[in-house]
C-alpha cells in the first residue's frame, strides 16, 4: 500500500514550487508513475522507498532545481532497488533524467567500493592515518569523476539530508547511523559547503553530529534551551532597538534572529576551547537589506549602538568567499558587557546564502530548456570549488601539511578534460590521461604489472589492450604467470595505439634498454674473455685489469667493449703492460653533431704551453667549454686530451702518472666553433617536460645531441648533452629551465 504521505496536495505542491505548469505536469506524472512503481518496497535505512524518493525531490524543489532533476530524485532509488528498472528510465522519463540517474548509481556504486574496500573501515593491519589519507584520496578522484553534471551531485546530497532525517525522527542510533552520519559529515557537508549550499550544510552536519557524538549534541542541545528564553528576549530587544534607529535614518530593512547551528558551536567550542557562554555567535541576528550601500550604512547604525570588536569583524561583500558567498560580519558589545553577532546583507545575497549555486539552476525559461548554454561554465565553475573543498577535507581528516602541498602541486596542472579516473578490482582509483589504455592502466599499478600484462577485463569484460578506458570502470589486468622479471612488455606498444602515458612508455623503453644493456654487458664479456683465452692470461684478475685501465667496475669494461667505445687492443697491451697506464677512450656522444662542433673535427681552440703542432681533443668524461679551467694528459697516439681542471678522472690519472700532464689554455677558437657539455635535469615527472625544456634549448639556439631520461616514482632525471659557444650561453639556458614548473635542479654534470 503506497504511503499516503505521498499523494497529499501539500507534498505535490512543494514538489513543483517554482515550475512552468508543463514541467508541474512532467513532476506530478513522474510522482504517481513512482508511487505505483514502489508499492512497499523500503531502502536500505527501513524507510518506506516512496517516502525517501518524495523527500528527496522536495529537498531539491527546495533548491529550486529544474524539473529533470526532481524528476531523477524520484525515481533513481527505484533502479537501485530493482537493476532491471535503469534501461527503463529512459523512455519514460526521457534521455536527460536517465543521464542523472546513471550518475547518481554510479557515484553510489563507487561510494559501496570503497567501503568494501576498507572492510567496513576496521582498518587491520594499518596505520588509521594511512586509511583516513587513501580514503579521502579514492573520493576525491571518485567525485572529480563525477563532476560532468553538478545536479547529480545536488541529488545526492539531497538523499543524504532526507536519510538523515528519517534516522533523526526515528531516533535509531546504531552502527548503520553512526556509519552514516561519519561520512556525510567528512564528505558531503563540506561539499555543501563548498557549493554554497548552505540549508543544507547546516543540516546535513547537525544531524550527522547528533549520530557521532550523540552525548555532545544533547548537551549543547540542552544549554541552547535552558538559556532560550533569555537569549530570545535579549536579541528581540536588540533587534527592537536596531529597527528603531534605522527608522529613524530612513532604511527599510528585515531583522531576524539566527537560527543557531549546533555542529558549529561544538567545533568553536573545541577549536578555540571556549565556554558556551563565550561564544560570538549563541547571541545573534541578520539584517536583509535592499542595496549594497545601505549594507554599510547599517554596518555604521550598529557600530554607533553597540560598541565593535575590531578582530571579529569581517568585509565579505569587498572579499567575497572563494565559493561566492557574500555579507557584512561584525561583533559588538552589547548592554551586558557580553558579545552580539550580527550579519548583514542584501536579499540577493540571502538568497545565494541559503542556497547558493542551486539557487541560480533557472534552467527554465518560457518553458524550454537552456541549461546546455550554461553548462560549460558551470561546469568550471563546480570543478574549481570541488577542488578547493578536497584540499580542505585532506586537512580535516588527516591533518598533515604534505597532504596539501601535493594536492596543490597537483592543482596547478590540473584541468576539465584531460584526466579519466578509473578503478582496480579492489576500488582503488588511478588517475589517468583522457585515452589511456588497459596497458597505462598496468603500468600506474606497477611496472612489473606492465610487464607482466597480457590482457585485461573492463566491467568484467574482456577488452583489446589498446581499447580507450572511460572514467568510472572498472579494469583487472591479467598477467603472465611466472616470477617477477621473466615476462616483459612488446615493442608494439611504444606505438600511439596502446599507450598515450609518458610515464608508460618511459618504462617500457627502460625495460628494453635494460634488456640492451644486458645483451652488451654478456656480449663485452664474451669478447675480453676470448682475448685472455688467445693471450694465455685466463688467471688475471679481472677487477685489477679494469682498475688499471681506467674502469671504477669491470662491467664498466665489458659495456665500453661490447659497444666498441673501448679497443681490445688496450685490453691486449695492459695484459703485457705491467708499468704503463692505458687510457680508455671517451664515451661516444650520439647524435647529430653541427659541423662547427669540435665533435666533428673542428678546432678546439685550445694551446699547449710552450709546445706547438700537438694534437689536442676534448675529454668526453667532463666535456669542458670557455672559459672553464684546463688541464693536458698526454695519452698514447692520440695527442693531448684535455679535461676540465676538477675532473676526477684527470685527478686519477695524475695520480698514476704526474709525468704526462701538461699545462694548457684557451686560445683563439674559429668563429661558430661549439662545445659539447653534459646537463642533469632533475624534475616532477609530468606531461610535457620534455617538450618545455626542450623550447628553451631550442629559444637559446643551443643544439642538443643527446638526451638520456630515467622516471622513478613521479621523479624524472634527465641528462642532455647540449653544444655551446661558451658556459655564459649555458648558464642562461640552465636559469631559464629552472623556471619550468616542476624542476627542482638544473645544472651542468
Amino acid at each position: 500500500m503506497v504511503s499516503t504521505a505521498a499523494l497529499s496536495s501539500a507534498t505535490s505542491d512543494s514538489l513543483v514550487q517554482g515550475l512552468s505548469p508543463e514541467d508541474c505536469a512532467r513532476v506530478l506524472a513522474a510522482l504517481e508513475e513512482a508511487s505505483t512503481a514502489y508499492g512497499e518496497r523500503v531502502c536500505f535505512s527501513g524507510q518506506p522507498a516512496i517516502d525517501f524518493s518524495v523527500g528527496v525531490a522536495t529537498t531539491l524543489a527546495y533548491m529550486n532545481t529544474d524539473a529533470e532533476t526532481r524528476i531523477a530524485g524520484l525515481v533513481f532509488e527505484l533502479t537501485l532497488l530493482d537493476p532491471a528498472q535503469a534501461p527503463t528510465i529512459e523512455p519514460r522519463f526521457g534521455s536527460e533524467v536517465s543521464d542523472l540517474v546513471a550518475g547518481v548509481r554510479q557515484l553510489i556504486r563507487l561510494r559501496e567500493l570503497t567501503q568494501n574496500q576498507q572492510g567496513g573501515g576496521g582498518g587491520r593491519g594499518k596505520n588509521a592515518a594511512q586509511l583516513a589519507v587513501a580514503q579521502v584520496e579514492t573520493l576525491r578522484k571518485m567525485l572529480l569523476a563525477m563532476a560532468s553534471d553538478m545536479r547529480v551531485v545536488l541529488v545526492r546530497l539531497a538523499s543524504c539530508v532526507t536519510t538523515l532525517r528519517y534516522f533523526a525522527d526515528l531516533k535509531l542510533f546504531n552502527e548503520l547511523t553512526h556509519a552514516y552520519g561519519r561520512e556525510t559529515l567528512d564528505l558531503y557537508a563540506p561539499l555543501a559547503n563548498r557549493l554554497g549550499i548552505w540549508q543544507l550544510k547546516w543540516e546535513l552536519e547537525d544531524l550527522s553530529f547528533r549520530f557521532i557524538e550523540p552525548e555532545a549534541y544533547k548537551r549543547i542541545a540542552k544549554m541552547l534551551e535552558e538559556k532560550r528564553m533569555m537569549r530570545e528576549g535579549f536579541v528581540s530587544s536588540a533587534i527592537l532597538r536596531l529597527q528603531t534607529e534605522m527608522a529613524s535614518a530612513g532604511i527599510k530593512a528585515e531583522v531576524f534572529g539566527r537560527p543557531k547551528h549546533i555542529y558549529s558551536i561544538w567545533s568553536k567550542m573545541r577549536g578555540k576551547e571556549l565556554d558556551f557562554t563565550d561564544l560570538y555567535d549563541v547571541r545573534a541576528f541578520r539584517v536583509i537589506v535592499a542595496d549594497v550601500k545601505t549594507c554599510y550604512t547599517v554596518l555604521g547604525v550598529v557600530h554607533n549602538i553597540w560598541t565593535p570588536i575590531p578582530k571579529e569583524f569581517d568585509d565579505y561583500i569587498s572579499r567575497p568567499k572563494s565559493n561566492g558567498y557574500q555579507s557584512l560580519h561584525t561583533v559588538v558589545t552589547a548592554e551586558d558587557g557580553r558579545p552580539l553577532e550580527v550579519q548583514i546583507r542584501t536579499q540577493e545575497m540571502h538568497s545565494f546564502a541559503e542556497y547558493g549555486v542551486a539557487a541560480h539552476w533557472r534552467y527554465k525559461e518560457a518553458g524550454g530548456s537552456n541549461f546546455s548554454g550554461q553548462k560549460y561554465d558551470e561546469k568550471i565553475a563546480w570543478l574549481r570549488q570541488l577542488l578547493a573543498w578536497k584540499s580542505d577535507v585532506a586537512d580535516a581528516v588527516v591533518g598533515q601539511e604534505d597532504i596539501q602541498r601535493e594536492w596543490v602541486e597537483k592543482l596547478k596542472s590540473a584541468s576539465l578534460d584531460d584526466r579519466i579516473f578509473v578503478l582496480t578490482p579492489q576500488a582503488r582509483v588511478l588517475e589517468l590521461p583522457v585515452g589511456a589504455t588497459p596497458v597505462d592502466f598496468a603500468y600506474h599499478l606497477h611496472s612489473d604489472v606492465g610487464h607482466r600484462c597480457r590482457g585485461a577485463r573492463v566491467d568484467n569484460i574482456m577488452v583489446p589492450l589498446n581499447t580507450p578506458l572511460k572514467n568510472g570502470q572498472t579494469c583487472e589486468i591479467i598477467t603472465a604467470k611466472g616470477a617477477p622479471g621473466t615476462a616483459g612488455p612488446s615493442r608494439d606498444w611504444l606505438g600511439a595505439d596502446y599507450t598515450v602515458s609518458t610515464r608508460t612508455r618511459s618504462k617500457i623503453r627502460a625495460w628494453f634498454h635494460a634488456i640492451d644493456m644486458q645483451e652488451t654487458l654478456s656480449h663485452g664479456r664474451s669478447l675480453v674473455e676470448k682475448t685472455l683465452q688467445r693471450e694465455g692470461k685466463t688467471a688475471v684478475n679481472l677487477e685489477a685489469l679494469a682498475h688499471k685501465l681506467g674502469f671504477a667496475k669491470v662491467d664498466e669494461l665489458f659495456l665500453a667493449v661490447g659497444k666498441d667505445e673501448f679497443s681490445l687492443r688496450h685490453v691486449e697491451q695492459a695484459l703485457h703492460d705491467t708499468g704503463e697506464v692505458a687510457e680508455p677512450e671517451d664515451a661516444v656522444v650520439l647524435g647529430k653533431s653541427r659541423a662547427s662542433s669540435v665533435e666533428q673535427g673542428a678546432k678546439s681552440g685550445v694551446l699547449v704551453v710552450g709546445t706547438d703542432g700537438l694534437m689536442t681533443a676534448l675529454a668526453k668524461c667532463c666535456k669542458p667549454a670557455p672559459p672553464d679551467g684546463i688541464v693536458g694528459f698526454v695519452t698514447r697516439g692520440k695527442g693531448v686530451s684535455i679535461h676540465r681542471a676538477t675532473c676526477k678522472n684527470f685527478a686519477e690519472m695524475r695520480a698514476k702518472a704526474p709525468e704526462r700532464v701538461i699545462v694548457t689554455e684557451w686560445g683563439r677558437a674559429v668563429s661558430d666553433t661549439v662545445y659539447p657539455v653534459d646537463i642533469f635535469i632533475l624534475a616532477g615527472d609530468r606531461q610535457g617536460l620534455l617538450r618545455d625544456i626542450s623550447e628553451i634549448f631550442s629559444r637559446e639556439k643551443i643544439n642538443v645531441i643527446g638526451v638520456n631520461t630515467q622516471s622513478a616514482k613521479g621523479q624524472a632525471r634527465m641528462t642532455f648533452t647540449a653544444e655551446i659557444g661558451a658556459t655564459a650561453q649555458l648558464q642562461k639556458a640552465l636559469l631559464a629551465i629552472t623556471e619550468v614548473s616542476g624542476v627542482q635542479e638544473a645544472r651542468r654534470a
